[in-house]
C-alpha cells in the first residue's frame, strides 16, 4: 500500500478490496435474481484512493460486474455483456469535482 501511495501514480489510483462469497449464502439479505446465471451476490468492498469519499457507505445495489461497469464507464469502453451493461458502475463512491 505504501508503495502505491509513494508512487507518481498515487493521485490517479483506485484500489478495490473485495471478495465474492458466491451468491449471498451468508448474507442477511437475500441476493437479487438478475439473469440466467442466477442471483447477484452482494459484494462487500473497500475503496481506497484520493478521489473516494471519506467514510462513505453506499446503499446502492451493486454486484461483481459493477467493478467492470466502472472500468467501462471510466475508459469509455463498450460493455462486454448485458450483465455489466445493466450493473450500476460504482460512481457514487467518488468525490465530485
Amino acid at each position: 500500500m505504501s508503495a502505491v501511495q509513494k508512487s507518481k501514480y498515487a493521485d490517479d489510483t483506485l484500489i478495490i478490496i473485495t471478495y465474492d462469497e458466491f451468491g449471498g449464502r451468508f448474507d442477511h439479505v437475500a441476493p437479487p435474481m438478475i439473469d440466467q446465471w442466477g442471483p447477484g451476490a452482494r459484494v462487500p468492498a473497500i475503496f481506497i484512493g484520493p478521489m473516494v469519499k471519506k467514510g462513505y457507505i453506499d446503499h446502492t445495489q451493486y454486484e461483481t460486474t459493477s467493478i467492470l461497469g466502472l472500468i467501462e464507464e471510466r475508459f469509455e469502453l463498450k460493455p462486454l455483456s448485458t450483465r455489466d451493461a445493466q450493473a450500476n458502475p460504482l460512481t457514487n463512491i467518488f468525490v465530485r469535482k
